[in-house]
């Protein structure tokens, strides 16, 4: 095998390339003609020809900032020469979108799954401890921690019993879109396919009362979803007890759910990304798109989110869009958010964080061109609102916020049974009730955080692996992981913490 080059190229009309590993100042770049005048750290941009001062910055073939000063070849372009500027945007509505071409229903691949009486199918099989307010968080978490491994035993069919606790419902407005946010949420989670049953733990006198939430979310207590408001039962202890008893009804139930075949076409991956880098955009991102673009011909589901990282780029995604209506809201999300964001010292006004810089990246534009990469080639079919119901098959978006814990939260409201999380920098983020699958960018954190990564994307960095082949081997790992494997932030145990709504509007 040849020696990968030590850049990647990628537009033969950008001027800038991407170095594969660190290049130490007086490295020849073989192909360009040009030597690195100064160190050039992993993941980070090397000039391959002059740029005026002012003159856009082109990655991917696309602007993704102006030169500060005038640059000559060989310069290390980053957050110090690389500003960013107003950019001239061109939205064409749907004029890329591209439906998926869906194969025949027998012709599409399958996975182990859990049928709900609904139809929906789940690719794990919990019972759910919620809350309506914080108050009545530790009832919960001690309601789950009594059902352990041992108590678990007789009940193989069971994953396990699972907090979700939030530190929300009250201390803010009673109706409006704080609450009917919060209220979207839960209720996703508590319908959500990989859910068998649910206690609903309140104290009582919150805000977010119990009686509201279930009228207004048309939730119906029964069998499988049972409610305790400790103000009523006695307080903590007795709360505790009345939600063991609660799930030792539903125990038996729960436990016979099994696993028959199923088509991937049940399957909604929700995308993330996570402590990105300059590889992100070249590696874990478009292979996972490419991932997707195969799940979308089985006639699955993915969620593109994240909408502030989606920002400077979004004129490509509008092109994407089925049409005008579509891609107005997708539009009508990116304003809301700068709008939400004027004069905050967030990264939607062009500074990402420490991490993304260390790691390669110049401003959000850029952050973005690689986070967009998740969603494939296939055409946006829908757009919804934060832990709205995903109902659409093939790409779609939901607007969420950057915060990896708040916008899968959001996706997994909506329908989403599994994660795909690409990280460069090595994020340790984990879900429940849906598997996060974790996609590392590059070799060395692969092999540094090998516990926390499922795959290891840095092989098409290294030049082992073409991105198309990489998009198989996830969609495979994909497959595996719905049908029962074990991911490794499961094995961990990570998830029960990371849920996390919105906490929009909170007044006090």
């Amino acid at each position: 095998m040849m020696p990968a080059a030590p850049v990647i190229r990628l537009d033969p009309r950008d001027n800038v390339v991407v170095a594969r590993a660190a290049l130490p100042a007086g490295t020849e770049i073989p192909g360009e003609g040009v030597m690195a005048l100064q160190d050039v750290p992993a993941g980070h941009k090397l000039a391959t020809s002059h740029i005026a001062k002012g003159a856009p910055v082109l990655k991917y073939a696309t602007v993704i900032g102006y030169a500060g000063e005038d640059i000559a070849p060989g310069t290390w372009m980053h957050t110090h020469n690389v500003l960013v500027d107003e950019i001239q945007k061109d939205y064409r509505f749907g004029e890329d979108y591209v439906a998926a071409d869906l194969l025949p229903e027998d012709q599409r691949a399958t996975f182990m799954g859990i049928e709900r009486p609904d139809g929906r199918v789940g690719t794990r099989n919990y019972i759910g401890i919620f809350i309506t307010v914080n108050c009545s968080a530790t009832v919960a978490r001690k309601i789950a921690a009594y059902f352990d491994e041992e108590r678990l035993a007789d009940f193989p069919n069971v994953d396990g019993v699972v907090p979700f606790i939030h530190n929300q419902g009250c201390g803010m407005e009673a109706t409006g879109e704080p609450m009917d946010l919060l209220h979207r949420t839960l209720s996703g989670y508590i319908r959500h396919p990989n859910i068998a049953g649910a206690v609903v733990c309140s104290l009582g006198c919150e805000r977010n009362s119990l009686e509201r939430f279930f009228a207004d979310t048309a939730l119906e207590t029964g069998l499988m979803l049972h409610t305790i408001r400790m103000q009523d039962v006695g307080g903590t202890a007795a709360a505790i007890e009345a939600g063991k008893q609660a799930v030792r009804e539903m125990l038996p139930e729960a436990n016979k759910a099994v696993r028959s075949r199923q088509s991937a076409s049940h399957l909604r991956i929700g995308l993330q990304c996570g402590g990105s880098d300059g590889f992100s955009g070249l590696s874990a991102n478009p292979a996972l798109g490419k991932a997707v673009d195969i799940l979308a011909r089985h006639g699955g589901t993915a969620i593109l989110s994240e909408t502030p990282e989606l920002y400077g780029i979004e004129h490509t995604l509008t092109a994407r869009a089925r049409d005008e209506a579509t891609g107005r809201a997708l539009l009508d999300r990116i304003k809301w958010w700068l709008d939400y964001t004027d004069g905050k010292d967030v990264q939607m006004q062009g500074v990402v964080g420490p991490g993304n810089q260390d790691g390669g990246l110049a401003n959000v534009i850029e952050k973005s061109l690689g986070g967009a990469k998740k969603g494939g080639m296939t055409g946006i079919e829908a757009v919804y609102r934060y832990a709205e119901p995903v109902t659409a098959r093939g790409l779609v978006f939901m607007d969420t916020p950057g915060y990896d814990p708040v916008a899968a939260t959001g996706q997994i409201a909506g329908g989403a049974n599994l994660v795909c999380f690409t990280t460069g920098r090595g994020s340790c983020f984990g879900s429940f009730p849906a598997p996060t699958i974790k996609l590392a960018t590059n070799t060395p954190m692969f092999s540094r955080m090998a516990g926390d990564m499922d795959i290891n994307c840095g092989a098409v960095i290294d030049g082992e692996m073409t991105l198309d082949a990489m998009g198989e081997a996830i969609f495979d790992r994909i497959l595996a992981i719905a049908s029962g494997e074990t991911s490794k932030s499961e094995a961990l145990g990570v998830g029960a913490e990371e849920f996390a709504p919105w906490p929009i509007g909170v007044t006090g």
